[in-house]
């Protein structure tokens, strides 16, 4: 058995991202169980964003080929950040919430549709199948790492 790649990687996080934000979508009106699906999400968003900008983007910002498209996956990111800090400032019985969480639940969908569809097949011609399983192992350990201290 080959050992598991950045993208295996970071799609395990998409997964759960893409089951958080439909959970939360669906969340009844209990503010508590809606308050945790989001802060359950907020730190999945955060932990993976960090470590992915740190293990993918910034060695595609090295190659004339990865740099629009590293750009333009940052700035995605930073959206997502506003949407959440946007969450963040409103409690879960404020009838703005629903529209905002299905705001940010669509911004997260685009973002990792867009990232496994494009970015990926980018930065796979540039990354050697050594740096791929590399920067997986690299990848875990500071996702791991943030998800523990968020």
């Amino acid at each position: 058995m080959s050992a598991e790649n950045i993208y295996e990687a970071l799609r395990k996080s998409h997964d759960i991202q893409r089951q958080l934000c439909k959970k939360l979508v669906r969340a009844s009106e209990d503010s508590d169980k809606r308050q945790e699906i989001f802060n359950e999400l907020r730190i999945e968003l955060a932990a993976h964003a960090a470590a992915e900008e740190r293990f993918l983007y910034a060695p595609m910002l090295m190659d004339d080929m990865g740099l629009s498209p590293s750009r333009h996956a940052l700035a995605e990111h930073h959206t997502l950040d506003e949407s959440v800090l946007d969450i963040q400032k409103l409690s879960a019985t404020s009838k703005k919430w629903p529209k905002l969480i299905a705001k940010l639940s669509d911004e997260v969908l685009h973002h990792l549709e867009e990232e496994e569809r494009k970015f990926f097949q980018i930065s796979g011609k540039i990354l050697t199948d050594k740096q791929k399983i590399q920067l997986a192992t690299e990848y875990y350990k500071d996702y791991q790492r943030l998800k523990d201290t968020l």
